[in-house]
């Protein structure tokens, strides 16, 4: 097995360009490895992935139609769907690697962070894990677009058009993750789940893996992939999108997600067990 952890628990293990780097190196190794039949994805600290690192994210928005002399310039799709296309690649890398991968979830897995989770084969998360799309509501749309093939198309109407967050074991009960476990069992349990699929032949898990995504491939996935970036780069630009980074500006990214969230009582405008 090839374990890949993200390592920076004081910063909920957010996204940035060096994240997606590394993160790419690291599949790319864990794929070529011939004693390794099966990545595990994990994470240190309290949440597996946060979402983008919105201090580098509006920050970039902010300031790009405010570089050069002369006129501003509009915003450009084409330039903002390769930036956004280099995350993605780096995503569906847990896809399309030849061999399985596994991710185990503890805490917030949100925004970005379920571009990147729901592109592994399987998902295993902690009971107190919670999972959601909370810049559907404003800023916006899921990148890899997993998720109408994981769990259907009504289920993923009813929480994309909503934003609203899903615990872990209602995650599991809709088919958006395999299964949960208690907190504390969650690195026993995954571990134990690769090891047995590890007793495969690498040949057969590549076979077999192959055999299901293409089916998923088959529905129009890269279309649906291509789309949601696309969408992505213009939900931030809309009116709506711009008024977000403008707030965040003057109030901090921080208190501008909790005026998104507040009327809706969840994420990080809810007190947490044990809080």
């Amino acid at each position: 097995m090839f374990a890949i952890t993200l390592s920076r628990p004081e910063a909920y293990n957010t996204i940035t360009p060096e994240l997606r780097d590394e993160l790419a190196a690291a599949i790319d190794e864990g794929d070529a490895d011939r004693r390794a039949h099966v990545i595990l994805l994990q994470a240190e600290g309290k949440a597996f992935c946060a979402g983008y690192g919105l201090d580098w994210s509006t920050k970039a928005q902010a300031s790009e139609e405010k570089t050069g002399e002369g006129p501003s310039r509009v915003w450009d799709s084409v330039s903002d769907l390769r930036m956004m296309g280099k995350f993605v690649e780096t995503y569906m890398k847990l896809w399309y690697a030849s061999k399985p991968t596994i991710a185990a979830v503890q805490g917030w897995c949100i925004g970005g962070g379920t571009d990147m989770v729901l592109c592994a084969d399987l998902v295993v998360a902690g009971e107190g894990a919670s999972f959601g799309y909370p810049p559907a509501r404003v800023w916006g749309t899921p990148t890899t677009n997993m998720w109408v093939y994981r769990m259907g198309l009504e289920q993923a109407k009813r929480y994309l058009l909503t934003g609203d967050e899903i615990p872990a074991p209602e995650a599991a009960r809709i088919g958006l993750i395999l299964e949960t476990v208690p907190d504390a069992e969650l690195r026993e349990r995954s571990w134990t789940l690769a090891k047995r699929m590890a007793r495969l032949p690498t040949n057969q898990l590549v076979m077999l893996k192959l055999l299901c995504n293409q089916t998923v491939e088959n529905m129009g996935f890269a279309n649906s992939r291509t789309l949601g970036t696309l969408f992505d780069g213009i939900a931030r630009h809309t009116q709506e999108g711009l008024d977000f980074v403008g707030r965040a500006e003057q109030v901090g990214f921080r208190q501008a997600v909790r005026d998104r969230d507040d009327p809706f009582g969840d994420y990080g405008s809810r007190k947490r067990s044990g809080e």
